[in-house]
């Protein structure tokens, strides 16, 4: 380390005296760090690839799909602020009216106006489509966490038997069994789906823990004393995190679409709450003399799925090191 110092500290100082040397680094050790580093070649980016806009630059349908989510994110919060109209309340002397300036998107057989119902409608759907995802997941990474990292009779047992189990009925018809047997409602909406929707989550996670529990700094920690826990919680999760993530952000436009199917069916929230599904519902007797009633609440989830798909390969491609390198991120 002596032989070493006195060169660094010379290196140092002519830098200091460079003209080039940025101002704003003299200050900021931060900007001097990074300028420093980027200077000596140590890092492959300059300080302006640390900007949120670069990868959006190059995905052009990420940016579509994050706009989208923030829009649906503000629409579902402010919901009961940019509504003009009580979603529930009823006006039979104005019922199917075409969209007007009165009536954005019209009213449907009840007379209750459709842009609020679409409006609240992505408040219900966005709540039971994370409530959904966080749910699955948990389950998944215990049990995908349990089969991958201690193996032999625990995989077999929760990997053979039991996710096979529930791979082998269909998701969306054990959500509708289990509905129908406990009555509609969000809680048993969200539980319905939860529990056909972890199994994926949970062979992810397995597969992701065979790999990590072999790595070398999991073998340090283990060598070192550590219990499983804190080995799975501070060392292997964090290393599998990414494709996990990737498939939560696609498993939300699932959500959606399994939430707008059960209400279609009239399994979701009971009415009053304005639901996507039940609106396309209510509209079938109406098709043909009163299209709006159907043409807003779907496209409503069209792009609310598609947001999600968006986001979900926009990820994949950013958090993949390979995959950034093909396409230029």
């Amino acid at each position: 380390m002596g032989a070493i110092q006195p060169p660094v500290i010379a290196l140092l100082e002519s830098l200091w005296q460079t003209p080039a040397f940025p101002a704003v680094s003299r200050e900021n050790p931060v900007v001097l760090t990074a300028w420093l580093m980027h200077g000596c070649y140590l890092l492959p980016f300059s300080l302006a690839d640390f900007s949120i806009r670069h990868p959006f630059r190059r995905q052009p349908l990420a940016m579509i799909g994050a706009l989208l989510l923030v829009l649906f994110v503000g629409i579902a919060l402010f919901a009961p602020w940019i509504s003009p109209f009580n979603p529930a309340a009823i006006d039979l002397n104005h019922r199917l009216v075409r969209p007007d300036h009165i009536h954005w998107f019209g009213t449907d057989e009840l007379g209750r106006d459709i842009f609020s119902r679409t409006l609240y409608g992505a408040r219900l759907s966005l709540l039971v489509a994370t409530s959904v995802v966080a749910c699955s997941l948990f389950l998944g990474l215990i049990f995908g966490g349990l089969a991958g990292y201690y193996g032999g009779a625990v995989d077999t047992a929760l990997n053979t038997f039991l996710m096979n189990a529930f791979l082998a009925l269909p998701g969306i018809l054990l959500a509708i069994a289990f509905v129908a047997f406990l009555g509609p409602g969000i809680i048993n909406l969200v539980l319905a789906l939860s529990i056909g929707g972890w199994v994926g989550y949970a062979r992810l996670v397995r597969a992701q823990v065979l790999a990590a529990r072999e790595r070398e700094f999991v073998e340090a920690a283990r060598a070192l004393g550590a219990s499983d826990l804190r080995i799975f919680v501070r060392h292997i999760l964090p290393n599998i995190m990414q494709p996990v993530i990737v498939q939560a952000a696609i498993g939300m436009a699932g959500a959606v679409l399994a939430e707008a199917t059960l209400s279609f069916l009239g399994l979701g929230v009971p009415p009053p709450a304005a639901s996507w599904g039940a609106m396309l519902n209510d509209a079938r007797s109406h098709l043909f003399d009163a299209p709006h009633l159907v043409v807003f609440p779907a496209i409503a989830v069209m792009l609310c799925v598609l947001s999600f798909n968006f986001l979900g390969d926009a990820l994949r491609d950013y958090l993949d090191p390979r995959t950034r390198m093909s396409v230029g991120l």
